[in-house]
């Protein structure tokens, strides 16, 4: 599949996508407490779509590595867990927990994602170097999305920053295109043996618009599956954590389409 290029037009459409994505992942940030449970994280995020006007985008996708669609509407990565978590009525948030959330959304035909991971409460050392790292690393990587630059310069932006801070980028993950649909080429791993491995590099040009996801964890490059057919953790059960910003590639520099508000 060829990547696509949009018009600054088009742009203006994501980023409104990307707006609600980034409304709705701020009100679960805020709701997010010991006692609650990741499916009530789910409903809530439904909810919070619907009063925008937009279609969650997980929400009966199925994605090509999968035969299955998925039920939820939210990813919900507790500790371990590093991404497409399952939210489930039985698993409840604890104090020192570090949760992330990964939410899409249709608006008008275009799509916006992003992610980010939440602390609960007091979070160990640890886990705070973590999610800086991470947060770092996905910083870093977007001042690489000009025209002329390659794919495989934010997949060593990540890396880089990764084994600055004593963390492990994750293989065989990474963010995507998007546009009008929620995952387009090209594929943007973390780690370069995963690059390696998919033997595709792509030029970086006007009008790519790419979800740009660092998945770090405290003790592994490797991951493993927790047998609900979704949730994917860490081989070592080490916690992980993920970011993700939309970017437009353009003449001007990167565009960052999913911004928070204080942080």
């Amino acid at each position: 599949m060829a990547v696509e290029l949009y018009s600054f037009k088009e742009i203006e459409k994501i980023r409104r996508a990307c707006q609600v994505v980034v409304e709705v992942l701020q009100e679960l940030a805020r709701a997010v407490r010991p006692g609650l449970s990741t499916h009530e994280l789910d409903l809530m995020a439904r909810e919070e779509a619907k009063k925008r006007g937009a279609k969650p985008a997980f929400l009966n996708y199925k994605p090509p590595f999968s035969n299955e669609k998925f039920p939820a509407s939210l990813c919900v990565s507790v500790n371990e867990a590093v991404v497409h978590g399952l939210p489930k009525r039985e698993q409840v948030i604890k104090e020192g927990d570090i949760v992330s959330l990964d939410f899409g959304a249709y608006l008008e035909g275009y799509a916006g994602d992003s992610a980010l991971t939440v602390a609960v409460g007091q979070v160990s050392k640890e886990k705070e170097l973590l999610m800086n790292a991470t947060k770092e690393a996905l910083e870093e990587a977007v001042k690489v999305c000009v025209p002329g630059n390659w794919v495989s310069d934010i997949v060593e932006v990540i890396y880089r920053v990764a084994k600055r801070h004593g963390v492990y980028p994750l293989k065989n993950l990474g963010g995507h295109g998007i546009g009008r649909r929620v995952h387009e080429e090209p594929f943007i791993p973390n780690h370069p043996a995963t690059l390696a491995q998919e033997r595709k590099d792509y030029k970086l040009r006007q009008g790519m618009v790419v979800a740009i996801e660092p998945m770090l964890s405290l003790g592994t490059e490797e991951i493993a599956h927790d047998g609900d057919r979704w949730t994917v953790i860490t081989a070592d059960r080490s916690p992980a954590a993920h970011y993700e910003y939309v970017v437009a590639i353009t003449k001007q520099g990167p565009m960052v389409l999913t911004e928070f508000k204080n942080g």
